[in-house]
């Protein structure tokens, strides 16, 4: 399963408790990036962080199944392609949080994966989220805010879309597209 949306629309919590709560037996993917670890994260639990270099041995061994330098900051994001087939091959759903190209490249190579684009409720209450943050310093607010329009309107590429107004409600719409994935896909095909 594909979970995209623009930063600060909640992906992050709503990935926590799809996985929590999933009918299907689901794991998350945990993306490879080269920046910098922030004193919250766990290296293995939240990515893996690993030097540019190692990033980049990594990508000319296209280990990767999708990787994209992020915001223009100099820092890759990436999905390892071995640890989503190992996976899948045990019969588990993998939950890939990743951004909109990241989900594009993903898509091709497994066009049966289920995508879901998270919507934020409206533009005003997307821009208080990322501002509200307090994180990051206006430029890069501004660029993330730019990527969230270009991203927004690619979001008709995704089979499904959810609108993040109540994480409750958010979080009972994923869980009834993945019964109904679950149900589908357990269907005998018919010749």
């Amino acid at each position: 399963m594909i979970l995209s949306g623009p930063s600060g629309v909640g992906k992050t919590t709503v990935a926590n408790r799809v996985l929590a709560d999933s009918p299907v037996p689901m794991v998350r993917s945990v993306s490879v990036t080269t920046r910098p670890r922030r004193p919250d994260e766990i290296d293995g639990v939240h990515y893996r962080f690993v030097s540019p270099e190692e990033f980049e041995r990594l990508r000319a061994q296209q280990a990767f199944l999708e990787c994209f330098q992020v915001f223009g900051n100099g820092h890759w994001y990436g999905t390892l392609r071995q640890a989503v087939l190992s996976a899948l091959s045990a019969g588990k759903w993998v939950l890939l949080v990743i951004d909109v190209n990241g989900a594009l490249a993903v898509q091709e190579e497994f066009p049966d994966a289920v995508s879901i684009f998270l919507l934020p409720k409206d533009w005003q209450s997307l821009e208080e989220r990322l501002r509200g943050r307090g994180t990051e310093p206006e430029e890069v607010v501004r660029l993330r805010l730019e990527r969230a329009a270009e991203e927004l309107r690619l979001a008709e590429k995704y089979r499904y879309r959810v609108v993040n107004d109540d994480l409750e409600q958010t979080v009972r719409d994923i869980i009834e597209i993945l019964k109904k994935e679950a149900k589908e896909a357990s269907r005998p095909e018919t010749s």
